[in-house]
Order: C-alpha cells, then sequence, then structure tokens
C-alpha cells in the first residue's frame, strides 16, 4: 500500500530541491560511533514539514546512497548508486510515488564532470523483487545505454554469472570495481546481497538491516540456510558494514516503529555491525517450529503468513 503524495508535498519537494541536490555533495568521513559502518548525518525521516523527496548522502567519490522519502511512501527505501570506471550499478529503484531517475542522472552526470565527461553504462538491478525495491524500473528502460536486471531467480543468476542458484557465489566488474554477488533467497525467491571489496561494505537489502526481517513461515528453511551461507561468507571476506534497505527500529533497542508509520522520529541508524551476520544466524538456527516473532536490539526475525501461490 502506498500513500498519495499531497500537493503541499508536492510544493515542498520543489522548494528543497537546492537542499537535496546539498546533500548529495555531502562528504562521509571516518566511521560511525563503535566503528559500525560510514557516518552518516541524518537522514530525512517524515518529522520535519517539507521535507524533499529524496537525500543522497556520498560514502566516497564513487559510491553514494539515496534515501526515499516517507512522505512519498511508508517504505522510505534506501537505494545505492555505486561507480567503476565504465560502469555504474543503481542497486533498487524506489518505491513509487516519485520519479527517481532525475536524481540518479543528476549524480551521473555529476560524476561524469569529475572524469572528463568519460562514457558510463547504467545497470538497474534489485536487492529482491519486491514492489517498494523496482517501481522505478520502467523510469530506466527507455534510458541510454542502461540495462535493467529482470527480477526473477533465474534472471539474476544469468546476468551475475551465478552457475548453482543459490548456492554458487557470483560476480560482476564494474571495470576496477568488482562486486560479489552472495544469493541470499528466504525473504523473496531472488534475494541478493551484493559485497564490494573496495568499501568493505555489503549491501544487505531486506534480508538483514535495522526493522522486521519479514520470512514467509513456508520459506524459513530456505531463509536459516541462506543465514548460514551468509555467515560462512563473512568469516572469509572483511565486512565493515551491512547497508540494508530500510530502517524501522527506533535508538531505542528492540523497538520499531509501528507499521506504516508517516514518520520516523529518533531512527536507528543504518549501518548495522558485521557481528549482526552471526546474531541473524544463530536466532534462524534456534528458531522454534513453527518460528516465532524474535527481538533483538537491532532487528526482529518476523515470520509472516505464506504468500499467495
Amino acid at each position: 500500500m502506498k500513500r498519495q503524495i499531497t500537493n503541499a508535498s508536492r510544493h515542498g519537494a520543489t522548494l528543497c530541491r537546492a537542499s537535496t541536490l546539498a546533500a548529495a555533495a555531502l562528504i562521509l568521513i571516518g566511521a560511525a560511533p563503535g566503528g559500525t559502518g560510514p557516518r552518516f548525518a541524518p537522514w530525512i525521516n517524515g518529522t520535519t514539514p517539507h521535507e524533499p523527496e529524496t537525500q543522497v548522502q556520498r560514502i566516497d567519490a564513487d559510491t553514494f546512497v539515496i534515501r526515499q522519502s516517507v512522505e512519498t511512501n511508508f517504505e522510505a527505501p534506501f537505494l545505492y548508486l555505486l561507480f567503476g570506471h565504465d560502469r555504474a550499478l543503481l542497486i533498487d529503484s524506489g518505491a513509487g510515488g516519485l520519479l527517481v531517475r532525475p536524481m540518479v542522472d543528476r549524480l551521473i552526470a555529476a560524476w561524469q564532470a569529475r572524469h572528463g565527461g568519460r562514457p558510463i553504462r547504467l545497470i538497474v538491478a534489485h536487492s529482491h523483487g519486491h514492489g517498494d525495491h523496482h517501481a522505478g524500473d520502467d523510469e530506466f528502460r527507455v534510458r541510454p545505454d542502461t540495462e535493467v536486471v529482470g527480477l526473477k531467480p533465474e534472471q539474476v543468476a544469468a546476468f551475475f554469472a551465478i552457475r548453482e542458484w543459490p548456492q554458487a557465489i557470483g560476480g560482476y566488474d564494474l571495470g576496477g570495481r568488482r562486486l560479489t554477488i552472495v544469493p541470499t533467497p528466504g525473504h523473496e525467491p531472488a534475494h541478493i546481497m551484493i559485497y564490494d571489496a573496495r568499501t568493505r561494505l555489503l549491501f544487505s537489502g531486506d534480508m538483514l538491516y535495522p526493522g522486521r526481517l519479514y520470512v514467509p513461515r513456508d520459506r524459513f528453511n530456505v531463509f536459516r540456510a541462506s543465514a548460514d551461507r551468509l555467515a560462512s561468507f563473512a568469516k572469509t571476506h572483511p565486512i565493515r558494514a551491512l547497508l540494508g534497505a530500510h530502517i524501522e527500529m527506533t535508538t531505542t533497542p528492540g523497538q520499531d516503529y509501528p507499521m506504516q508509520a508517516s514518520a520516523h522520529p529518533s531512527e536507528h541508524g543504518l549501518a548495522l555491525p558485521p557481528t549482526a551476520i552471526d546474531e541473524l544466524d544463530k536466532a534462524v538456527t534456534a528458531a522454534p517450529s513453527p518460528p516465532a516473532i524474535d527481538r533483538h536490539a537491532d532487528f526482529i526475525v518476523y515470520p509472516v503468513a505464506p504468500k499467495p501461490a
């Protein structure tokens, strides 16, 4: 379910366009308190009037985070834009309720200007196939020099050269920036995580983020196997932090917002420490049958009814 954009929020987005562009220039330095990931400025969270439709923060000169306003859609997802020498990867295209391509195009144009107008091919891929992560795909299908990856497991596996889904690991080269693709179905059949060795960041989608980790009960064993696969991967790859697709937790440990909340005051940080991987693996391994809601300080394992066929 999506909230409609009011005239006021449209007007506010226009008024705040300059602040949105200014946010794109933020340089994030060092690590957050406790050593977890990049240090981000406060995100737009629905608590101030007329917030912009999107906010951009920069991890480094080739890595950007885009947050969609909760005023455009209660999911308020995070999108990620990663640049290599000759390709850029956009992870997810938003939840709808706005046009996301104009901001992406501005970021690409600014990157190209800093690199002498170098041509760059855009790849639009997805953490998984739920609608709040691919609603903007149609904006990019007609964009020149752009490819939109399909949503089915076989399409994802073919594009990222994953020879045996979901056991094998895949990869993709942006040109001097090799990404590793870890299949993690369970939350959704085509779910993946994307590991960037350059930044040591793991883009973790909806499987592990500060929020409710929804798992259909009939797919819980698949989710558990993915948690095992992720834990094994983490033992052999240095991970600075996990960056997921949403924030649904408050700064109070174990406390989430009401579902479809229209504002996120006192919001949990975006980054999760790599220790969350082992915590999740142990939680799902020890889960009863049938699984029950399991609250942790930074996330909630949240079994739900099976999806209709």
